[in-house]
């Protein structure tokens, strides 16, 4: 059989398909004879042609990786002996390799130590005289261990020894390289008594990989990994070589001899040292020498007759060569704003920044501008509070700047600027406006690289405007409805349609008049069937989904059937995941503005999401060798004598069958972008369109749950983050269900769901290393609470459960705020967004206040209130003062309503008192707002207990009142006068409060307030008329701004008509000279509200 395996084998390598064919047919024959085993071993070490000896060994292990029960144990006996031989004898690198490969899978089903000659060949060959078998001994070593590091833990020790050793051999490059590699693989596994070798090989393992990179470049890339291996474990291992581990990244990241990928790598290994261990590394003050040492890769000028990727005429602006030295540095910079206190980063950062822009050089100056955009995420407080106008006027310079890289990276700056330091941004509109509109009316379409920058930063800026975009909106609109109509590039229509969806988020129903037009457009690029108009079809589907949620229910009804079916038809014909991705997205927003529309498609559109998310389309496995051998080796399940129907599965099989194991036997998944977006959104889309469409989506439910449930441990945080918030909305939707029809059924599937979706929450919180996923989960947990109230809390254990994680969030004990590692720091500077998950999980507990009985909440309130107290102080940043006097008023509101929560409110009141009333001489006015709103709530919540301090807050607040020039801070001052006077109506000198009170009436910002000013008036008219009546003027003046106002609640427009009725009906004359008295418009308005019945 040998002789006529070696002739399948060959035939299989020739360039003709019928042959090969044929061959895989006889090979399919052959793999059924039961002597198949020692036939592939005998050509495994006997045929002279190397390629056929590859292929025999290939297919060796795709049998012993699936069958290796099916294996006689002579079998498998004599197989361990071959193949070792076979290695021993081979001299073809690549079929040692897969030799090495084979014996890898082997000893997965093998344990080591029941194949002592393996052992001792490893032992031997790595120990041996002879340079080219230890490099042999050290590719074996290496396959076998990264594909089975545990089964190797008694032997550590001994393999770390030897480690030590192969590092000295410097003139051996492929040793060292597969020595590192092996070191890589076992570096997560490795325990407390190999720490300390551990930290004796790093000087060594930096000495060799120096060496290793004059040798191999790209072996030195891939060996560095194991610093990352390294940092990710056990930062106590690195601790003492941290700084030698940086000074030689930043040699090799600063060495433009080398290539761009090694560089990158060193860059990225600073990086992931940052975002872990960002107090490490300014503790021992690195942040210093890194930038030092990035600011020159960061602002370096091309070689004569280049540009940088980014600044080619013809860049899309899609990022795809992002693989570069200067985008890792400002990746790194980036990264130290998410993770680092922004007073630290900034005292050693700015001064480089300066220095830049003040240069004449185009590229310094742009490194300056870079540095200042990716900053403004993570430092957006600290921008927006202590820098806003310095920033925006260097900005506003370089926009007028001769050269054109300069101005391109300004348009970067201002774009990241408009998307994270809102609402202050906005508030230069008038500066900054001028300066866009100017871009677009000197467009040259040529450049479509510098215009896909202007339309960047306009769309930003202008997607937060809200109604100040109005006076801009003709040249707008004329400039992109042109642009729609005219332009000959395709790219130019893609932005114009992007930049109107940007302008519907900020315009709303003044968009209006202008919607037939966009609608037309819009259609027409939606019913074309070229490739070319694919990118621009997908952002037609994104502004659709945008118009949907903003131009106003009434208008875009008579669309939504039409828009359904624009969706359906486009998946049905043609196949990308981008285009199919912007499809869920219109379903999900059609369904908040017309959900009946989407009924009847549910089982289509259900049906095309939950395949995308079962799907591993897109997710590439690299093997290491030719994929059609993993086919040969499919339908050999013959005892099944289903051979007929899995030809074609075994690719899907290798993905399927057991994918702990299998995944060591592949080089590496990869995935594409566009299936993961398409993932995330389609989640996104599942749990809103369930919420949305309610009853009608319960056919749905359970096998959408089933499959969103499935991707919460993706290896992607963007589908973790969306699976879990579509669980949230699950559970949100059920709740609808079970309130708009009440049967047990549906509230037995309620509390089941809840009980799944918070255990997964809790856990989430408390074991994901993903900073962003963990706010997701909080903020959606609040979502749930907020929605489902007590019904949350019908499992005991719940309340403890939640109030502990919450807790474990505030005292930095999870796993993404390096849960009680040796990091561990009692400073009050934190990078901000460390400050905002914190806040997410504060935001928790008023929620808790509103939904438990007060008496069961009390324990847990006590043990949490010292923590948000202890972010009150002077010292924290305004940040912080501003949350935790926020959220402590918030408490208060919501005990207000909770059962015993009178009770609870006075207990708490003497240790809050002090604190609100600190609150309210702060500096910033945020934060005095913030206390005032929690005296105010206090004295509701509080009640008779608090009455003795109502003549001191009573002179706070009339301090305030005389000084205080904050609109809104005036705003929750007349609310919280109202509150006082609601609680205790008796406790208040009336006569003097209430016309200081209403002078400052109508409210100017915070508009939900009226709520709380017209239930105290109408509460007063009853309590003292003559006193009202004496302020009748001025109160009707005040209501004429209110009555009919679309940001002000029906419940209040009620309370303040019937008000008005009781004015006009009792007091006629003075009511109607009040009336007389105002601005046409608003009597009118007055007057319709009041004789409406």
């Amino acid at each position: 059989m040998t002789e006529k395996l070696e002739q399948i084998l060959l035939q299989l390598t020739q360039p003709d398909n019928a042959v090969i064919q044929q061959a895989t047919v006889q090979l399919k024959q052959a793999f059924k004879d039961p002597a198949i085993i020692p036939a592939l071993c005998a050509v495994m070490s006997g045929s002279q042609n190397p390629q056929i000896r590859q292929s025999a060994t290939v297919m060796l292990r795709m049998r012993v990786k699936k069958h290796w029960k099916k294996i006689s144990s002579n079998d498998r006996e004599s197989l361990k002996a071959v193949v070792l031989q076979a290695f021993m004898q081979e001299t073809e690198h690549t079929v040692q390799h897969s030799l090495s490969q084979l014996c890898a899978v082997m000893v997965k089903h093998e344990t080591p130590d029941r194949w002592p000659a393996l052992l001792q060949l490893l032992n031997q060959s790595t120990k041996s005289t002879n340079p080219h078998d230890r490099q042999v001994g050290l590719l074996l070593l290496n396959k076998v261990m990264e594909s089975n590091p545990e089964p190797f833990q008694p032997h550590y020790c001994q393999l770390l020894q030897l480690f030590n050793t192969v590092l000295q051999d410097l003139n051996n490059p492929t040793a060292l390289y597969y020595c590192i590699l092996s070191l890589t693989a076992i570096t997560p596994y490795t325990g407390t008594d190999e720490m300390k070798l551990m930290r004796s090989i790093i000087p060594s393992l930096i000495v060799a990989l120096k060496h290793l990179i004059k040798a191999n470049q790209d072996h030195a890339s891939e060996a560095m990994e194991v610093f990352i291996e390294l940092m990710e474990i056990e930062v106590s291992i690195i601790v003492p070589h941290v700084a030698d581990i940086v000074r030689f990244c930043l040699e090799v990241s600063s060495d433009t001899t080398l290539n761009d990928s090694l560089r990158v790598k060193a860059l990225s290994c600073i990086t992931f040292l940052i975002k872990l261990k960002s107090k490490t590394v300014l503790k021992l003050k690195l942040l210093s020498p890194i930038l030092q040492a990035v600011f020159p890769i960061l602002t370096a000028t091309p070689p004569p007759g280049e540009h940088d990727p980014e600044d080619e005429d013809d860049d899309s602006g899609d990022g795809t060569d992002n693989d570069n030295p200067k985008h890792c540095t400002a990746q790194m910079i980036d990264t130290m704003a998410l993770h680092m206190p922004p007073e630290k980063l900034f005292h050693h950062l700015i001064p480089l920044t300066q220095t830049c822009l003040a240069s004449e050089n185009p590229y310094q100056k742009k490194g300056g501008l870079m540095c200042l955009a990716v900053l403004a995420e993570g430092c957006a407080d600290h921008i927006r509070t202590k820098m806003l106008s310095s920033v925006l006027q260097t900005v506003c310079q370089s926009l007028s700047d001769s050269n054109q890289v300069v101005r391109s990276a300004a348009l970067f700056a201002l774009g990241q600027f408009s998307e994270h330091l809102q609402p202050e941004v906005s508030k230069y509109c008038a500066e900054l406006m001028p300066l866009l509109l100017g871009y677009l009316s000197s467009l040259n379409e040529a450049k479509v690289g510098h215009v896909t920058k202007a339309f960047y930063a306009l769309e930003n800026f202008m997607e937060n405007l809200g109604a100040d975009i109005e006076p801009y909106l003709p040249t707008l609109m004329e400039t992109m409805l042109s642009a729609l109509n005219n332009a000959e590039n395709l790219k130019i229509k893609e932005l114009a349609v992007s930049a109107i969806g940007a302008i519907a988020n900020a315009a709303k129903e003044l968009l209006v008049p202008y919607f037939p037009p966009i609608i037309e457009s819009l259609k027409g690029f939606l019913t074309a069937t070229t490739e070319e108009m694919r990118s621009l079809q997908t952002q037609s589907l994104d502004t659709l989904s945008v118009l949907a949620r903003t131009i106003g229910k009434d208008v875009f009804v008579p669309l939504a059937a039409e828009c359904i079916q624009l969706g359906l038809n486009l998946t049905d014909t043609i196949d990308d995941p981008d285009l199919r991705r912007c499809t869920y997205s219109l379903y999900s927003a059609v369904s908040t503005v017309s959900p009946e529309c989407l009924t009847p498609h549910l089982t289509a559109i259900t049906t095309v999401m939950l395949l995308a998310l079962k799907s591993n389309e897109g997710i590439t496995a690299h093997l290491e060798e030719d994929k059609t051998f993993v086919l040969l080796d499919d339908d050999d399940d013959d005892d099944n004598d289903d051979s007929d129907n899995n030809d074609g599965k075994a690719a899907e099989d290798f993905l399927e069958d057991e994918p702990e194991t299998d995944v060591h036997d592949v080089a590496g998944f990869s995935v594409e972008n566009a299936y993961i977006d398409e993932k995330e959104d389609a989640c996104d889309a599942l749990g809103e369109i369930a919420y949305s469409t309610s009853a009608a989506f319960q056919p749905f439910m359970e096998s959408s749950f089933q499959q969103v449930y499935e991707m919460r441990d993706f290896p992607h945080e963007d589908v973790r983050r969306a699976a879990l918030g579509a669980m949230g909305q699950f559970c949100r939707a059920q709740h609808k269900v079970w309130t708009e029809i009440p049967t047990e059924a549906n509230h037995e599937a309620l509390l089941k769901l809840l009980d799944v979706v918070l255990a997964c929450f809790v856990k989430t919180v408390r074991a994901e290393p993903e900073r962003q996923v963990v706010m997701a989960v909080l903020e959606t947990m609040n979502g749930v609470i907020k929605s489902c109230k007590e019904e949350v809390f019908k499992n005991p254990a719940r309340l403890k459960e939640i109030c502990c994680v919450i807790r474990d969030v505030l005292t930095k004990k999870t796993a993404c705020q390096g849960g009680g590692n040796d990091e561990a720091d009692d400073e009050e500077q934190q990078a901000e967004y460390d400050a905002m998950l914190q806040e997410f999980a504060g935001e928790g507990i008023p929620l808790l206040a509103a939904s438990v009985p007060a008496d069961k909440l009390a324990p847990f309130l006590n043990d949490l209130l010292p923590l948000i107290m202890s972010k009150t102080k002077s010292s924290c940043t305004v940040a912080d003062r501003s949350f935790s006097l926020g959220t402590i008023g918030e408490i208060l509101q919501a005990l207000v309503s909770a059962s015993g929560g009178r009770g609870l409110a006075g207990r708490l009141s003497n240790r809050l008192l002090p604190v609100l009333v600190a609150g309210v001489r702060d500096s910033d006015a945020e934060v005095r707002n913030n206390s005032v709103f929690g005296l105010g709530c206090l004295a509701q919540a509080a009640g008779p207990i608090i009455v003795s301090d109502y003549p001191m807050m009573l002179s706070v607040f009339s301090n305030m009142l005389a000084k205080e020039s904050d609109l809104r801070v005036i705003d929750n001052l007349c609310a919280a006068l109202c509150r006082m006077i609601l609680s205790n109506v008796d406790a208040v000198p009336l006569e003097q409060v209430v016309p200081a009170l209403v002078t400052r009436l109508p409210l100017k910002e915070d508009l939900e307030e009226n709520k709380t000013v017209f239930t105290c008036l109408a509460l007063l008219y009853k309590h003292s008329p003559d006193l009202v009546v004496k302020l009748l003027k001025p109160i009707v003046a005040a209501s004429s701004h209110v009555v009919g106002a679309k940001n002000v609640d029906k419940e209040t427009q009620h309370t303040l008509v019937i008000l008005m009725r009781e004015f006009a009906q009792n007091h006629g004359a003075d009511f109607q000279a009040a009336v007389s008295s105002l601005p046409a418009e608003q009597q009118a308005r007055l007057g319709a509200a009041v004789s409406a019945s």
